[in-house]
Order: structure tokens, then sequence, then C-alpha cells
């Protein structure tokens, strides 16, 4: 796929903070090893294939704007292609970051289009309804 305009990680490395990797033994939350302090990983040409085949939602949505952009509002929006769910991944350290006035809009309006909608930090995990109620995940 062609890369969107605009829609470069540039310093943005959220993904390698708040993702759980299991080749590298990385918690979700701390960040990454080789992640670079100015942004960007270290053994980017030699980076193991689950971080090679990744790419947050942000940068393959050309309806997702700037404003969104993972770094910028503490969230990660992706799809699990396991449970069909529509998530919002937050950084541990600040589990309450998909509460941000442009992020929960766009998550009601994923529930109102028929998506289940999850916002997780960690092993805590909210459910987003169509209505805009919000509950734990059990």
């Amino acid at each position: 796929m062609l890369p969107i305009p605009g829609k470069a990680c540039g310093a943005c490395s959220f993904c390698c903070k708040v993702l759980e990797i299991v080749e590298f033994e990385k918690p979700a939350g701390v960040l990454c090893e080789n992640c670079l302090k100015s942004g960007g990983c270290g053994i980017y040409e030699s980076r193991p294939d689950v971080c090679r085949d990744y790419e947050c939602l942000w940068k393959g949505d050309r309806g997702l704007g700037a404003p969104l952009r993972p770094d910028r509002v503490g969230v990660i929006l992706m799809e699990d292609p396991d449970s069909d769910e529509y998530r919002a991944v937050c950084d541990p350290a600040k589990p309450l970051a998909w509460r941000h006035p442009l992020v929960f809009q766009h998550l009601v309006a994923m529930a109102r289009s028929g998506r289940i909608v999850v916002a997780k930090a960690g092993l805590k995990s909210w459910r987003i309804r169509a209505s805009g109620e919000t509950g734990p995940c059990i």
C-alpha cells in the first residue's frame, strides 16, 4: 500500500512504548530498548517481523486526521483481527487517555456504526457503547 501524505510516523514511537512485544519480552507501557530518544527504531533495518508488519490505524486511515496521531492523544487505534473489536490502546501510565474528546467522539461513532469498541490500558479495559455509555469489560 502506498503511504498517505502527511501520515509518516515522524517523531511518534508511541507503539514502541504502549504495545507488548513478546519477541523482545517487552511489556506494555515500557519503551522498547531499541527505540531512539529522538524517535524511531535503532534496529529499523533488522527489526523483527512483528514490528515490520505492524502499522497503526492512524497511518493507514485517511479519515483519522493529524490531531489523532497516537503520540498527540495518548491512544493507538487498532482493529483486532481475532475478535473484530475496534480498540483504543492507551499507555498504562495514562489509562484514561481514551476519554480525550477527539478520541471518545471517534470511539462512540465507531460503536454507532455497529462495531464492538473497547478501550484498553494494561490489564484494564472498558466497553464504549453507541449511546456514549461506558463500563468496565468483564
